[in-house]
């Protein structure tokens, strides 16, 4: 889903507090993900930017976007994590994962090995 119809699906999520564990995860095909956890609803999700089209290049070498439409920001709840401390105790050392190839994997792994219930992003 987009992040419009994530938000629209529940407005709690539109309401609440959020906590950001990182901008820049990437899978093992270079892709970019953003993590994100909702304090109202317990929800950790994933955010995938689409590759958008260049609008223009920055002096760093990065690709500049402007105005991205809603619909190339694809979420996945990932996990329902009740509290921010939960949160926080699975995901110990995501700042220094989060730099390494394919580090999303690494998020993935520690939700498994904590027994965290997946979600269907309804």
């Amino acid at each position: 889903m987009d992040i419009e119809q994530f938000y629209s699906a529940d407005e709690r999520r539109r309401q609440s507090a959020e906590v950001e564990f990182g901008t820049n995860w990437f899978d093992d095909k270079g892709n970019r993900y953003e993590l994100s956890w909702v304090e109202d609803t317990g929800e950790l999700y994933a955010m995938l930017e689409l590759v958008p089209e260049a609008d223009s290049w920055t002096p760093f070498g990065d690709i500049e976007v402007e105005n991205l439409p809603v619909d190339r920001l694809v979420v996945t709840v990932i996990g329902n994590i009740p509290t921010i401390d939960g949160v926080e105790g699975i995901l110990a050392g995501w700042s220094d994962e989060m730099a390494k190839p394919d580090g999303i994997s690494w998020v993935a792994e520690r939700l498994r090995s904590n027994g965290v219930a997946t979600s269907d992003a309804s």
